[in-house]
């Protein structure tokens, strides 16, 4: 009997593919039932609440279509984030294959299961089943039942059975086995903020990187320094962007670091952390699987009721992603004040034109790439503090507000990385020095006096500063009528290294 891929029907009717695994004869039979799937248009299905119709192809059922209605919150389902879609999905496969180990589900129902749970985390068309607002009431209940569903389905399917036939094999009973939405959904998220993290440190990593191209690059270009928006001391471009790299690079550490509090899950403790339903044995065995399923080092918390109940590593890790954003916000208000002008403005450097500026004003070019790394800046510190919120506002033994935390930390996550990685390719990538603007503007200030003051000492020098505003005249001009320095003095006290470097001559008999 020769091997081939078969095929079962998404929520929008897609065929979705299933692994080598399934023979020609599941083939023939999943045929059939889409046949039959696609004659009916609906089909019924009951819960504690009574019957209703769920669309006869919809890999999701009665829970879910409940959990629709009552959540028409922001518009987003759970399928917009495809990590959590995913680490549901592995979660549900632990659970499934800890159990065939202990010997609770049969052979049949946890090979289909698993094979269902390998579809769901690997392609990403089945999000689209993840109907469910990701915003919602009963502290994920609705997302944990829409996944239930959602499995169950697909392994219907591959049982060779139509949707909603759920005496061959039950969301609840079957794939909710030794579970409950308060230790499932928790370990889901807190595997989904793991894998959505590394695309992030990733983007910053070559954001760092594009920083200290630009350091190399401008190292040479003498520019002036300033201080509360005033002329402060000489420095390099290059100074100035590898301060950006430094500042972006020991944030990819901070995220790593934070984000591997994640690994501590609470899976097994079930209701409230006692582990009501499960068998002492399962817990370690589920997370033992979740690690190889999701190959990240996964571990069971030493405490299943406090790990059930406390969110402290989304409120640190929350915290992790506003000082990234507030960090991101200010090198891009720098970059639109180095690029202001661009006559009359920094004008210091050029940000790559990326589209026209303006309806009315001809020409007009806008810093807009740093302009929306502002924006995604200001949401990730807002949803920071309803993080916060949220971790404070649980009661006894659950927090029933973790869709919300879900719903913030992933979507910082995904505005930052894309964010991130606009910045980079749009922008930083492209910046050019203005090279003759920036020592034209150092020429020009009464901020070379700074550099000066150590040899003609701090009277000397308040004096050239005041008359160099008051007259308009650059500080040389004012040193050299003054007799304070000779030509060849003033040169080497104003060339590159001595202005942007340490230059204090050590004292005999010093360290």
């Amino acid at each position: 009997m020769t091997r081939a891929k078969a095929s079962a029907k998404g929520k929008t009717g897609k065929a979705a593919p299933v692994d080598d695994s399934t023979t020609s004869d599941d083939i023939a039979v999943a045929t059939v039932r889409t046949v039959e799937m696609e004659t009916a248009k609906s089909r019924t299905e009951h819960d504690l609440l009574g019957y209703d119709e769920v669309p006869a192809n919809a890999l999701w059922g009665i829970h879910t279509k409940r959990a629709v209605t009552n959540f028409p919150i922001t518009g987003v389902p759970v399928g917009h984030f495809p990590e959590f879609v995913q680490a549901l999905a592995l979660v549900k496969q632990a659970a499934a294959r800890a159990n065939k180990r202990l010997g609770y589900l049969d052979a049949v129902k946890a090979d289909a299961i698993d094979r269902a749970c390998t579809l769901v985390a690997t392609d990403k068309a089945y999000a689209e089943a993840f109907v469910v607002d990701a915003i919602q009431g009963g502290a994920g209940t609705s997302t944990n039942m829409n996944t239930n569903e959602v499995i169950a389905n697909v392994a219907l399917g591959l049982m060779g059975h139509a949707p909603g036939t759920y005496g061959k094999l039950h969301p609840n009973d079957d794939v909710n086995m030794a579970q409950s939405t308060n230790d499932a959904y928790p370990t889901a998220l807190r595997l989904a903020v793991i894998i959505a993290t590394q695309p992030l440190t990733r983007a910053l990593d070559d954001l760092a990187y594009a920083f200290k191209g630009k350091a190399v690059e401008f190292a040479d270009v003498l520019k002036m320094g300033r201080t509360q928006l005033q002329d402060a001391v000489p420095m390099t471009l290059g100074q100035e962007f590898d301060g950006f790299h430094a500042t972006i690079k020991e944030d990819v550490g901070r995220l790593t670091e934070t984000s591997a509090l994640f690994r501590e899950v609470n899976l097994g403790a079930t209701a409230i952390g006692t582990g009501i339903n499960a068998d002492p044995r399962y817990a370690a065995l589920a997370v033992e699987e979740l690690s190889r399923v999701s190959g990240q080092p996964m571990v069971l918390a030493g405490n299943l009721i406090e790990a059930t109940s406390d969110l402290g590593a989304f409120v640190l890790f929350s915290g992790v992603l506003k000082r990234v954003a507030v960090k991101l916000s200010k090198i891009c208000n720098d970059l639109r004040l180095l690029s202001s002008g661009p006559r009359t403005g920094f004008g210091e450097i050029r940000l790559p034109a990326v589209q026209a500026g303006s309806s009315i004003m001809p020409g007009k070019v806008n810093p807009v790439i740093p302009e929306v790394v502002n924006q995604v800046a200001y949401m990730v510190i807002g949803q920071d503090l309803t993080v916060t919120l949220c971790a404070e506002g649980g009661q006894l033994q659950l927090n029933a507000f973790e869709p919300t935390i879900g719903y913030c930390v992933l979507s910082s996550i995904r505005m930052l990385t894309a964010a991130i990685e606009t910045l980079t390719k749009r922008c930083v990538e492209g910046v050019e020095a203005d090279r003759e603007r920036c020592r034209a503007l150092v020429q020009g200030s009464i901020g070379l006096v700074t550099a000066l003051a150590p040899t003609l000492g701090y009277e000397a020098s308040s004096r050239i500063a005041q008359r160099a505003l008051k007259e308009n005249r650059s500080v040389a001009e004012l040193v050299l009528e003054e007799g304070l320095l000779t030509e060849a003095q003033l040169n080497q006290l104003l060339e590159l290294e001595a202005m942007t470097h340490p230059t204090r001559r050590q004292k005999k008999g010093t360290i």
